[in-house]
């Protein structure tokens, strides 16, 4: 059976047996017909999963990868704000007319900061060079208060860490905005990347990943993101010659909402089956150069999906 599957359920029963309800608060999600969204929730929960084992699919139910994939290369490599750049409907809820979900996610993810600890020579070797092939722009130079530097996207410098000073204890990816917050659509759930390198048994070097999440409703992305960021793991694992260690998964607030109480006991007592195998079917060197059809699970065996589920907005 998938650890995924064993954790995914050990955490829904903790919650059904001892969360905390919230109904008859004043509580911000509602449903569609305009009756509140109540929740039965538990604060503070740290789930870890060993990609270097086996990858952290749900079998309960199918996890639509592709999906998946297709959304967070949307955030994190499209840097796109705008749903007619998603081939899903995951955000249709909260794209305004022009389909932009505000400032948040692939917003936060383009823009660039001024980094004074980045050398031309190690980017240059790191990159290739400031643009890729692709058109992608790596680092531009700046010069603030008399001080030279680059212009980088918080992932670019996360990835030239990685590449140049990888046992840094600085390497992190934030979307957590708080100057312009009032202009999201909706805050960021999941939030923030931290990334740790260690040193393994046969000499090479694991990348390990933190990822931190304010917020999760189980039932519609219990397992979404944690297939998301084992991705992204495996995806600058394989750009930065390393092999995929540890997610660690840190939920604020894990939540199951009132009408999804018994479709998630339903869920967790149908079989479960062992973890599909992750692979990377191209010799990517450039983040920027993944694509979907790249990333496949192979031997995926999974239950019925669960239709028409209610989604509080």
């Amino acid at each position: 059976m998938s650890q995924a599957d064993i954790i995914f359920k050990k955490m829904c029963e903790d919650i059904l047996e001892h969360g905390t309800d919230n109904k008859g608060e004043a509580v911000r999600p509602h449903w569609e017909d305009g009756e509140p969204a109540f929740t039965l929730a538990s604060f503070g929960v740290v789930n870890r999963y060993d990609l270097s084992k086996e990858f952290p699919a749900l079998t309960f139910r199918k996890v639509a990868f592709k999906t998946c994939v297709d959304e967070l290369l949307w955030i994190w490599q499209k840097q796109s704000e705008n749903i007619h750049d998603l081939k899903g409907h995951i955000w249709d809820s909260w794209a305004d007319d022009e389909g932009s979900i505000g400032k948040a996610y692939g917003y936060q993810q383009a823009k660039r900061h001024f980094y004074t600890d980045v050398n031309e020579e190690a980017l240059i070797k790191a990159f290739g060079g400031l643009c890729g092939s692709n058109g992608h722009i790596y680092a531009k130079k700046d010069m603030r208060d008399g001080r030279e530097g680059f212009l980088m996207t918080q992932l670019d410098k996360a990835i030239y860490d990685l590449k140049t000073t990888p046992f840094s204890r600085r390497i992190l990816v934030s979307m957590w905005n708080p100057e312009e917050q009032y202009e999201m659509h909706l805050a960021p759930c999941a939030y923030e990347m931290t990334f740790m390198v260690t040193r393994n048994g046969r000499g090479g070097l694991t990348l390990n990943g933190i990822l931190n999440q304010r917020s999760n409703d189980l039932l519609a992305a219990g397992n979404w993101n944690v297939v998301q960021y084992a991705v992204l793991i495996y995806m600058l694992a394989h750009i930065c010659g390393m092999e995929a260690g540890e997610l660690l998964h840190v939920i604020g607030n894990a939540h199951i909402y009132d009408r999804h109480i018994d479709i998630i006991k339903e869920l967790i007592m149908r079989p479960q089956y062992p973890a599909p195998e992750f692979s990377i079917l191209r010799d990517v060197t450039d983040f920027y150069d993944f694509t979907v059809d790249d990333l496949a699970l192979k031997g995926y065996r999974y239950g019925p999906q669960v239709e028409n589920i209610p989604v509080a907005i």
